[in-house]
């Protein structure tokens, strides 16, 4: 059952700034990349040509920076948010 200690099910720290977009944390990395993924599907930010790409809205944009994304380096520029 060691794995369940993994970095993914620790708790971390969140930013106001990604608050803003997931809610209230702590939560686990799994929850925060889970709740970012609810938040683009709830408000269409995937690119209508290229799914792998993300357009922020402003919630997001001061997250991650206000230009388009790719779903790989999002999650890179989530993590800044983390502690």
């Amino acid at each position: 059952m060691a794995a369940k200690n993994n970095a993914l099910n620790k708790p971390v720290t969140l930013s106001s700034e990604l608050e803003n977009v997931v809610g209230k944390g702590p939560m686990t990395r799994a929850q925060v990349t889970s709740k970012v993924w609810e938040h683009i599907k709830a408000n269409d930010l995937q690119d209508a040509n290229d799914r792998r790409m993300i357009n922020p809205d402003a919630k997001l944009g001061a997250v991650i920076g206000k230009d388009q994304i790719s779903m790989f380096k999002m999650t890179a520029a989530v993590s800044k948010h983390l502690t």
